[in-house]
């Protein structure tokens, strides 16, 4: 497809410019027509000319698609058209690509596509839940509920998202701010004070030819250092994208018992409260399960719900895989199950969903608590080490002259 670059009038009779892609320049006026654009100038874009758009932090984040839908709801429930609040949404979205994928959906509208089949359209901006929640709405005539549920299961999961980061940065922060400080001592420090020592005719104590040794090694060999570290790190990302990098570190996150109590508890928060959203709009069962199986991080997670959404299709209710499977906790299946025998599994998922985004604040809580005293002493552990090399070869001196 070709780039052209726009100058156009839209409805309310402001100045505009831009650009777009098509297979030929008809095709774009088109376009821009179709936009309520009347075209004022119209030309092809070459490399110099191209507009350049960096979309900073990839596709929207829950809190975007939170807003969007809460103001979609307030719009709808006004009495104000789809495709005037899509227009309208259009201009107050903030987030760039968003604001995008809503023109474009706009567009698709006016032409006569569903809602959920133009949002489907955008599969980098609006998940697969939120599709089925529109089809749903659409389907019942309850647009304006299903927008709302999805706007509540957005601020959760963001919510949930924002604690597990949470507990993941503040180490992540230490450990960089240790390697930066280790970087230096042994760039700068160390050989400062070995070129001192050499100088007395004083062997070095093996402490310090061993940090002398890696000093040196990253003075002079930094540029084989560096490759290597970008290798393994480019070499984990990879192997992290395939089958068996998925099972491996899902693996590794479950046998950690700490990180396991984590991920266990945003699992069951998440799939409880999905699974709530999607069949409240009148999502069946069996599709509902399906759509959550996909949401999961951990790819244990998501097998065990494939595998529960087979048994469902074959007449088990939803509480006997996931007992079977043994990685949900007890609570999550015995709520179920009395859910499925009284006819309101929907009210008890919610419940579900309630009690473990609580456990989740509580488990980052107690990670963080945990994690601090331990960072704190390999932190003054590499300190000890540092400071250990420097000191050792004075103190064989010291002693050496009270000898004499």
């Amino acid at each position: 497809m070709t780039s052209y670059g726009y100058e156009a009038i839209d409805a309310a009779g402001k100045a505009v410019k831009g650009s777009i892609e098509a297979d030929s320049m008809d095709k774009a006026r088109a376009d821009l027509k179709s936009q309520g654009l009347t075209v004022v100038a119209l030309k092809e874009q070459s490399i110099l000319t191209r507009d350049i758009n960096i979309n900073i932090g990839g596709k929207p984040k829950a809190r975007d698609l939170s807003v969007f839908c809460r103001q979609f709801v307030s719009m709808i429930r006004a009495g104000v058209t789809i495709l005037d609040a899509l227009h309208m949404l259009t201009e107050a979205t903030e987030n760039k690509k968003l604001q995008e994928a809503i023109n474009e959906v706009r567009v698709s509208a006016e032409k006569g596509e569903s809602l959920a089949s133009a949002i489907a359209e955008h599969p980098r901006v609006f998940p697969d839940l939120m599709v089925n929640m529109v089809a749903a709405g659409e389907a019942s005539g309850s647009l304006d509920k299903s927008l709302e549920r999805m706007a509540v299961q957005f601020e959760r999961s963001n919510k949930t998202r924002s604690l597990v980061k949470k507990a993941m940065m503040y180490p992540l922060v230490v450990i960089i701010v240790a390697i930066v400080v280790v970087i230096v001592m042994l760039v700068k420090v160390i050989p400062s004070y070995v070129v001192m020592f050499e100088q007395m005719d004083t062997e070095l104590p093996g402490i310090t030819r061993a940090v002398q040794a890696a000093s040196n090694f990253m003075i002079n060999k930094w540029f084989i250092l560096v490759p290597c570290i970008a290798v393994i790190v480019v070499a984990v990302m990879q192997f992290g994208r395939t089958d068996a990098g998925r099972h491996f570190f899902g693996k590794v996150t479950l046998g950690i018992k700490p990180i396991k109590n984590l991920v266990v508890k945003t699992a069951s928060a998440q799939m409880a409260r999905t699974l709530s959203t999607l069949m409240g709009s009148g999502v069946p069962l069996v599709e509902a399960v399906d759509i959550v199986s996909h949401t999961m991080t951990n790819v244990y997670f998501k097998e065990a719900l494939e595998e529960a959404k087979d048994d469902i299709v074959i007449g088990q209710p939803l509480s006997v895989p996931l007992q079977r499977c043994g990685l949900f906790p007890p609570m999550a299946y015995h709520m179920i199950r009395i859910g499925e025998e009284s006819g309101n599994t929907e009210e008890m998922l919610d419940k579900l969903a309630d009690y473990y985004e609580e456990e989740v604040e509580m488990a980052v809580a107690t990670m963080m608590a945990a994690m601090e005293p331990l960072i704190i002493v390999v932190l003054a552990v590499i300190v000890l080490v540092l400071i250990s090399a420097c000191m050792a070869p004075m103190l064989t001196m010291y002693e050496a002259l009270d000898s004499m």
